[in-house]
């Protein structure tokens, strides 16, 4: 890892966010966490500039649905720090219910915070990159973005397909601009079962790991800037191949 790297994390004042977080400055990574809960952030600020004196942590409060206010906070961010070297779309929501059953609203505010506000996290990130020449976009999806999920999970699935094929898009339009040596990686990320604050009422799910084990094998995974990866790998590379090839009927057996 190169010295004195900065990392932006978006919805980092709890969660997968907040793990990284700290896991990234465990490391010796400069922080630029933004989430709508300032107090959470500046609890998480003191504790990881008390655990990591050489690590500055820059906070601001933002919502993602206020699209300006993104590129207004990175923008802000960026000049703060001098530069940016890499960004995590991360913040997200998982409200929603079988469509048809009255819940519009809810699947609508998923919709609107894991695509649309994920567009304007990713359109701020890469108006930075374009005019660095060089970072790394890493994006949060999941793995129920492999297949159509029911339930409540149907509107969050399909948010997460979408900003996975977005991701893509973005890399295709890297590799026409510079080529296969890009300055500019572009990772997605598509975390299996990890214990946050989004998931803690769910209750026996096979393979759940805890927070801070898997916001460690995030950040390891985003150190190696690969194009997609799986996380924890172990089952859930194997999950991923099924998931993909297997009639819907078995799939939702699997998850």
């Amino acid at each position: 890892m190169q010295e004195q790297q900065t990392v932006l994390i978006t919805g980092a004042s709890s969660g997968l966010g907040e793990g990284m977080a700290k896991e990234f400055a465990s490391k010796g990574y400069h922080l630029c966490l933004c989430a709508r809960r300032i107090e959470r952030l500046e609890a998480l600020k003191s504790d990881i500039e008390r655990s990591y004196p050489e690590v500055s942590v820059r906070i601001a409060v933002l919502d993602v649905n206020q699209h300006d206010d993104v590129f207004d906070v990175f923008e802000r961010f960026k000049s703060e720090a001098g530069s940016i070297d890499k960004i995590v779309v991360n913040a997200g929501m998982g409200k929603g219910a079988s469509l048809g059953t009255g819940y519009f609203a809810a699947n609508r505010a998923t919709a609107e915070t894991n695509f649309v506000a994920a567009l304007a996290q990713c359109e701020a990130a890469m108006g930075i990159f374009r005019a660095q020449e060089r970072g790394h976009l890493v994006t949060i999806a999941s793995m129920s973005a492999l297949r159509g999920m029911p339930r409540a999970m149907t509107v969050y699935a399909a948010t997460k397909a979408g900003l996975a094929s977005m991701s893509e898009g973005i890399r295709a339009d890297l590799l026409k601009t510079y080529g296969k040596n890009s300055p500019i990686k572009v990772t997605t990320l598509f975390p299996g079962y990890i214990r946050s604050e989004i998931n803690e009422k769910v209750k026996n799910t096979p393979f759940m790991i805890g927070t801070e084990e898997g916001c460690r094998k995030l950040v390891k995974a985003i150190e190696k800037a690969p194009v997609k990866a799986y996380v924890p790998s172990w089952p859930w590379r194997i999950i991923g191949f099924l998931m993909k090839r297997l009639p819907l009927s078995w799939v939702l057996k699997l998850t």
